[in-house]
């Protein structure tokens, strides 16, 4: 397939290489062109100047930037995607943004023929790396259908969750479960170490029963240790927190936790930890 990447961050970057590798003709686009110089010098591929003019003559159209407003600039501003794309053509957005635009954006497609999907990501920066996402997607199924065998290179799950809009709001509830464990295990742990516990001892015992969770057993040691320079960062976090808070304005939802860890993140931007890792939450406690 000819497929088009539009932002290669973290996540991106390493996408966008297991498209390559998947044998597809990869043109990507990054806002820093020395960033996809870069990646044209480690992958197979051509890097574009412009989103419209990578997105031009691709099959699919991949975007994974940073929020709505980053959405809109390269799907609908003067060099967009939306305008280049020729018909018959899938633009799969794998930003975590709102329902909100995702509906606007699936409209939009359809006018022109186009398909989309709005198909955010977990697993972070490893999953991403190791080719090993798990990816949430809304959408039309006969779009989705055509797009999941170029999806698999780089997901280990790829579910189908509903209409437009619908992937996005399944990455807000997983944001939202993700915020109470890490809570959970900083308490648990800041707990512990007060009670003099043996952590090690601790963490083999109840790991192996209902409280377990990949939190625990990926990152209890570095939160005891005060390490939280990679991951997922909190900045990050509280954008996708704060999208969730303003559905549940609409939706009717009581998201109590949730607002109250978003505060603790606050708490931990305040702390100088802006760009430290979700389970930095341990900061306030230790």
């Amino acid at each position: 397939m000819k497929v088009a990447f539009i932002g290669l961050g973290v996540m991106g970057y390493p996408m966008a290489g297991y498209l390559a590798r998947d044998r597809h003709e990869v043109v990507v686009y990054n806002r820093t062109t020395e960033t996809a110089r870069r990646w044209c010098d480690e992958h197979q591929g051509e890097f574009a100047v412009t989103p419209a003019a990578a997105a031009a003559d691709a099959d699919f159209v991949f975007a994974c930037v940073g929020n709505d407003d980053d959405v809109r600039q390269v799907m609908l501003g003067p060099d967009g995607i939306i305008d280049a794309c020729a018909s018959g053509s899938v633009v799969i957005d794998h930003t975590t943004a709102s329902a909100e635009l995702a509906r606007e954006l699936h409209a939009l497609c359809l006018d022109r023929e186009l398909g989309f999907l709005d198909a955010p990501l977990s697993g972070g920066q490893a999953g991403a790396e190791s080719g090993q996402l798990t990816i949430m997607v809304g959408g039309d199924s006969e779009v989705f259908d055509r797009a999941r065998p170029v999806m698999d290179c780089y997901a280990k799950a790829i579910t189908h969750i509903g209409a437009a809009g619908s992937g996005q709001l399944a990455k807000m509830v997983n944001q939202i479960c993700i915020a109470g464990i890490v809570q959970g295990l900083a308490e648990g742990l800041s707990f512990a170490k007060r009670a003099d516990l043996n952590p090690e001892l601790l963490i083999q015992a109840i790991s192996k029963g209902a409280a377990q969770s990949w939190q625990m057993e990926n990152r209890w040691q570095t939160m005891l240790a005060g390490e939280f320079e990679f991951g997922f960062a909190v900045d990050w976090m509280r954008k996708d927190l704060a999208i969730a808070l303003q559905e549940a304005e609409s939706n009717g939802a009581k998201l109590e936790m949730t607002r109250m860890v978003d505060q603790f993140y606050a708490e931990v931007q305040e702390m100088g930890g802006s760009r430290w890792d979700t389970s930095s939450l341990i900061a306030r406690l230790l």
